[in-house]
């Protein structure tokens, strides 16, 4: 049978308002091609209803995230919201949650196609400390597609004070993560693809596949160091990147 991506995201878009975001009917038939269609056309409508594209996130760019979910090449989301270093979420305000430490790029122009190292640099004028909070809304690692459909597990961002990036030296940046004062991993940026870059040179590769660019102004969620770990609440969570900053959140009891 055809896809029918307007049904598909009428389908997708009923079952989120019922709070299912993995909907059954839709296990093992998806293609990845189209569940990103279907999760832009929900994007779409999300924004229609008052929300704001401000990013992307490319995610599954490390190795031990790989092996955690069984997925061995990057994938791509939409941003949101963001928050700043500090901000404390409620105990049930989040669906089985989780978060990433990664870099944030901020990008100074549009790109589209293929573009090199030294084009991905030029573009970013600052680099964020940052921490992706995910939403376990499903099992990522059996319905892949299923999950990309809804967005990747992404909820919103934690951004930590912006450094520019001068000449900063991504891929040897280190990250120290700590949950309530206990350090649980470490990493480097060229954990990310080799270089945080290459996230910014897939994503510009990737997107116009599906009509769309990397605009100037977005945020991009370059990719975790480490593996991605589950929020309880009472957590206090921090990650350290070496040279540029910290960020932290946390959760009421």
């Amino acid at each position: 049978m055809a896809f029918d991506e307007a049904a598909a995201i009428d389908s997708f878009w009923a079952a989120r308002a019922r709070g299912v975001y993995f909907p059954p009917e839709w296990f093992d038939r998806l293609t990845l091609d189209q569940a990103y269609r279907i999760q832009l056309g929900l994007i779409a409508r999300r924004c229609a209803n008052g929300e704001r594209h401000i990013g992307w996130k490319v995610g599954l760019t490390a190795k031990p995230i790989q092996q955690q979910f069984g997925f061995h090449e990057p994938v791509f989301g939409c941003i949101l919201e963001s928050q700043q270093s500090g901000h404390v979420f409620a105990r049930d305000e989040l669906i089985n949650p989780g978060f990433e430490n990664e870099l944030c790029l901020r990008v100074n122009r549009d790109l589209a196609g293929d573009i090199d190292m030294a084009q991905a640099r030029a573009a970013v004028d600052v680099v964020h400390p940052s921490l992706e909070i995910i939403e376990t809304r499903g099992d990522l690692s059996a319905q892949i597609a299923v999950a990309m459909a809804d967005n990747a597990q992404q909820k919103t961002i934690i951004l930590g004070k912006p450094i520019a990036l001068g000449d900063t030296r991504l891929e040897a940046v280190e990250a120290t993560v700590q949950i309530n004062g206990e350090t649980v991993a470490t990493g480097r940026g060229d954990a990310v693809l080799g270089h945080p870059l290459n996230s910014l040179i897939w994503l510009a590769r990737k997107l116009p596949e599906f009509g769309r660019h990397i605009r100037a102004g977005d945020l991009i969620m370059s990719g975790s160091f480490t593996r991605q770990f589950p929020i309880a609440p009472g957590d206090r969570i921090r990650a350290d990147f070496a040279g540029i900053e910290a960020v932290e959140t946390s959760m009421r009891k």
